[in-house]
């Protein structure tokens, strides 16, 4: 809720909506946020709702995985020096640091 005017700027962007796809990512986070929003205590859904918002959550953590593998590949083939930082702060990689070893 936090990063959500931020989300509001990226939707705007008309650069970023020439990409079809990551506009897509947009969509399927702003989503999650208005589900929960309606939501009274998320601590409290029933198995039902629980499996919807579920859905809906990996739905978007799809799009955005194929969205990074796209950027990774950009950057490797266009900015191997940045490229070599995202890959060491892996946000898949809960040991990530940009420290090299």
């Amino acid at each position: 809720m936090r990063k959500n005017d931020f989300l509001v700027r990226l939707l705007e962007n008309p650069n970023l909506l020439e990409h079809e796809s990551f506009t897509e990512v947009l969509r399927a986070v702003f989503h999650i946020v208005e589900e929960l929003e309606h939501r009274k205590n998320i601590k409290q859904l029933s198995k039902n709702d629980r499996s919807h918002i579920a859905g809906d959550i990996k739905r978007a953590y799809n799009l955005l995985v194929f969205e990074w593998l796209n950027y990774m590949n950009y950057l490797k083939d266009n900015y191997p020096y940045l490229f070599s930082l995202a890959m060491r702060l892996n946000p898949f990689d809960e040991n990530a640091t940009a420290e090299i070893k």
